[in-house]
């Protein structure tokens, strides 16, 4: 069966049944690759949930009989799915609940809990992100020295086998403050080189059990092997220039293959260093206030500019307060980095294929380009400001997602029910 759909007016109802098609060609969307590449009148082909075809439809003819469905998205923006990294969604539901919660083990050094089990892909709160274009997330735990191994998950799935893109994609590190917050003005935490020593002796323990046959499995152990051999990455979570350049050292030390700094509030002061050490940052919530007396006001807001201008790889992340339903505000954290500096494409790439790379899926989510998975979704307007992301439609490897939520739901049924009192 062959439809063409000249307009997405009606893609809502048309979608609901879920039903699939082999061959799908979206035609005439502005094109935001997320590589910093753009297409204005695009032709991307779909087959099987693999992007098969990019072109520009100017210079490119197509046979209408070639493809199942044709879907004219003229006047749209065409985007790759947003990321999500460093985020408690899908592991929490209602964080005043502590029954919802399942990110927080007990004990000090836990990598070898997996984040991925217990992620839930019937969360109300997923549906409410994803209808704002984030369609991937990285499921990571909190607590302790090490809170555990973060997975990379789709947000949609019958259950967290079908959600799964990368099971355990790194073990995360809670570096210890150099300062003590709680004191003003602030001081030098006198037990910083005591915590140090811990988390060295236990990376020295790790690492020579990578090394030596074992007959013995230790499970903590076991789980850290592949941070040296590259299968998994370190996510090192600090802020502070002092410990930014510890984990420099640190990573050194012990030879870390991918090194990743998760939170890099002051990673602008030292960019050679990183660029030098290869180490990339997930950046601290640009929605922020500044962490020093001293900062610029506006500090935060300019960071993504100035790693950017630097040269530093660097993806944007929402860890905070009530991170995980403020998961949907990823995009409009884009558009302040954009409003402070970065061009548009450059904002994009920050919530897509910057984030996948850093993450190690970027051979196949991240950008619209051939051979990859065809995980992306269509605004009516600009999808990094509040008025204009206005989705249309979403796919992840190609099936159509729902783009209701329960918020939704509720507006059209009271807003029906006023309409008809009035």
């Amino acid at each position: 069966m062959k439809i063409i759909i000249s307009t997405l007016l009606l893609l809502t109802s048309f979608f609901a049944t879920s039903q699939e098609y082999s061959k799908i060609l979206l035609v005439n969307g502005y094109l935001h690759v997320g590589n910093g590449q753009t297409i204005e009148k695009s032709l991307i082909g779909i087959e099987d949930g693999i992007i098969t075809l990019v072109k520009n439809n100017l210079t490119t003819s197509y046979s209408p009989g070639e493809w199942d469905t044709i879907i004219d998205v003229r006047g749209q923006h065409i985007y790759p799915g947003f990321v999500a990294p460093n985020s408690t969604l899908g592991i929490t539901e209602i964080d005043a609940v502590r029954a919802t919660r399942d990110y927080d083990e007990v004990g000090a050094f836990n990598p070898h809990v997996r984040s991925q089990i217990a992620f839930n892909v019937e969360s109300k709160v997923i549906s409410t992100v994803r209808t704002n274009g984030v369609l991937i997330s990285q499921a990571t735990p909190r607590g302790g020295i090490i809170s555990g191994s973060s997975a990379v998950m789709k947000l949609d799935g019958w259950n967290w086998e079908d959600a799964t893109i990368s099971a355990t994609d790194g073990i995360h590190l809670n570096w210890p403050s150099s300062i003590a917050y709680w004191k003003s003005p602030k001081v030098e935490n006198e037990n910083y080189q005591k915590q140090l020593d811990n988390i060295y002796a236990f990376f020295e323990m790790a690492k020579a059990y990578a090394e030596n046959n074992k007959a013995d499995k230790e499970l903590r152990l076991e789980a850290m092997s592949a941070c040296f051999g590259g299968q998994k990455r370190v996510y090192i979570h600090a802020n502070e220039i002092q410990q930014l350049v510890d984990i420099i050292e640190f990573s050194k030390h012990f030879d870390l293959p991918f090194p990743v700094i998760v939170g890099g509030y002051d990673a602008y002061l030292i960019p050679e260093q990183l660029i030098h050490a290869k180490i990339p940052v997930m950046l601290v919530r640009t929605h922020s206030l500044p962490r020093n007396e001293e900062d610029a006001v506006d500090l935060p807001y300019k960071l993504p500019y100035l790693l950017q201008k630097a040269g530093v790889q660097f993806c944007l992340q929402n860890a905070g307060d009530m991170e995980a339903m403020n998961a949907r505000n990823i995009p409009f954290l884009a558009g302040t980095a954009m409003a402070y500096g970065l061009t548009m494409e450059q904002a994009i790439r920050s919530v897509s294929l910057s984030s996948c790379a850093i993450m190690g899926i970027d051979e196949h989510y991240g950008s619209i380009e051939k051979g990859k998975s065809a995980t992306l979704f269509i605004s009516s307007g600009d999808a990094l400001d509040m008025r204009g992301n206005q989705l249309t439609l979403a796919l992840i490897d190609g099936v159509f997602m729902s783009l209701e939520n329960s918020q939704s739901l509720l507006y059209k049924k009271y807003k029906a029910k006023y309409e008809r009192e009035n």
